[in-house]
């Protein structure tokens, strides 16, 4: 069970920032179509790429958790 555990959390490590920096790409491209001012690109596009790894870290951490009590 131990091992599964930190095979989930290993993976979801590993892809969260992964996936962090392509959601801060594909925002800052589409932003910086749209708005002149890159300050606020920046920020929107930190905040989605934040937002982004925050949220695959904590999805692979509650699976690493419940799917070992599945098996």
């Amino acid at each position: 069970m131990k091992e599964l555990t930190n095979i989930i959390f290993s993976i979801a490590a590993i892809l969260s920032p992964l996936a962090a920096v392509t959601a801060f790409l594909i925002t800052y491209e589409e932003y910086a179509r749209h708005y002149s001012d890159k300050r606020d690109v920046l920020k929107t596009a930190f905040e989605a790429g934040g937002f982004t790894f925050v949220f695959f870290l904590v999805l692979g951490l509650l699976l690493s958790v419940i799917l070992p009590l599945c098996f």
